[in-house]
């Protein structure tokens, strides 16, 4: 599982009820590896922490022989990683530089590939992988380059459905009302969500309850889902569905 920061983070979420649900959790971290450690140290049992930076071949040339330090193969891999710089992001559409928009690419969309690719000899048939999106279909206020890494993410989740399903692993997002991360935090103008979300979200939305979340991840990371792949399951309230 990538992407756990703080406690807040949705990864931590899905890794907490994992491990409540029997699962054997491998976590990987990125830049700040001690604060990784530390918040894992939080979790209900005991998970090796290994570093990964999704942008690195030679980490991501090595993860699968890392990971079989702790484990002989995986069941499911949860991918919670997403990045822009900030010129890409808060009304900056039309002025980011290239340099920037291809980092927020690469990070957030591209990596889900690589990530598959990476643990694809550890994946036996049946295993699932799950990513982390926020609905791209229409255009975002403040969003800019990370709702058009989205929209590569959503399109990049087809291709890997199409392409690993006759290996019988299943690819597939959990688009995710906001939640008060730390990365929604760092978004300009963040607060535009939150209120459309508590006053529009039919079944209501909780800003700070990832549960809900981490519970649409589990079950596509399960069995229970045999026969689901390239799909994006809407976990926000209902939002999605409604008008103004």
């Amino acid at each position: 599982m990538t992407g756990l920061i703080t406690e807040q983070s949705l990864a931590f979420g899905v890794a907490k009820l994992a491990q409540e649900h029997g699962a054997q959790v491998i976590l990987t971290g990125f830049g700040r590896m001690s604060l990784v450690e530390r918040i894992a140290k939080r979790l209900p049992a005991p998970a090796p922490v290994l570093e990964l930076d999704v942008t690195n071949a030679e980490q991501l040339d090595s993860l699968a022989d890392r990971v079989k330090e702790h484990a002989d193969g995986l069941d499911g891999v949860l991918h919670s990683i997403a990045y822009a710089p900030p010129s890409a992001l808060g009304g900056g559409f039309l002025t980011a530089p290239w340099e920037d928009v291809a980092t927020a690419l690469h990070v957030s969309a591209f990596s889900f590939k690589s990530l598959a690719m990476a643990t694809l000899p550890l994946l036996s048939k049946g295993a699932g992988i799950v990513g982390m999106d926020f609905d791209a279909s229409q255009a975002w206020p403040v969003y800019d380059w990370m709702g058009v890494s989205k929209a590569t993410l959503e399109s990049t989740c087809r291709y890997l459905a199409r392409d690993l399903g006759p290996k019988g692993i299943r690819v597939n997002l959990v688009a995710a009302g906001p939640v008060r991360t730390l990365a929604a935090k760092s978004i300009p103008g963040f607060e535009a969500f939150e209120e459309a979300w508590t006053g529009r979200a039919p079944l209501g939305w909780s800003l700070t309850d990832s549960e809900p979340v981490a519970k649409a991840c589990l079950a596509l990371l399960s069995d229970w889902f045999p026969a689901t792949t390239g799909e994006i399951v809407h976990v926000d309230g209902g939002f999605h569905a409604v008008g103004v």
